[in-house]
């Protein structure tokens, strides 16, 4: 297929092979601000208004923008500690991991949940008010799930670095 056609990928969402520079500074202000103008966008990105806007709708069509989002405090809402969690199962099988992700998808202050290769199954991120809320969380949901063996839990003192934006490298680095 020739360089630059757009395909469909299985999401069934449209893609390009490649996005030039241009594209690479929408996304790059858009993860800064999704609530900027397109105005502001299109003058900060130095092209025009409309060309601009059919930009940001070609990249939410092709999959590059999933959505967007507010980013809320969590200290505000009573959600300021952190908690990671190592969890190892008691058996990997495919039942065992669909009965683990659908116990895991019911709590919501679980905010990711990641399966990992090595000494354990899973890696959590939970948001907690504080010790006390985590340990009933832990023990009237966390262990109650179907298989899960052990757990370790990581509890966050300092907070280094938060980031919900990538790197976006340009177009002639060939990232894509």
């Amino acid at each position: 297929m020739p360089e630059g056609l757009n395909t469909d990928d299985p999401s069934g969402r449209k893609r390009s092979r490649n996005l030039d520079d241009r594209d690479l500074a929408i996304l790059r202000e858009l993860q800064g601000n999704a609530r900027i103008t397109n105005a502001e966008l299109a003058r900060r990105v130095h092209l025009s208004p409309t060309p601009c806007l059919e930009r940001v709708k070609r990249l939410e069509v092709e999959g590059y923008i999933d959505k967007y989002v507010a980013l809320l405090n969590p200290k505000k809402l009573n959600a300021g500690q952190i908690v990671f969690v190592e969890v190892t199962l008691d058996r990997t099988s495919e039942e065992g991991f669909e009965a683990f992700a659908e116990g895991i998808r019911a709590i919501p202050e679980v905010l990711e949940c990641h399966m990992v290769a090595g000494g354990f199954d899973y890696l959590l991120k939970i948001r907690v008010s504080d010790m006390d809320e985590y340990r009933r969380l832990l023990g009237q949901h966390l262990v109650s799930i179907p298989s899960v063996a052990q757990t370790h839990t990581y509890v966050v003192m300092d907070q280094v670095k938060e980031s919900f934006s990538f790197p976006l490298g340009d177009a002639k680095e060939g990232r894509s």
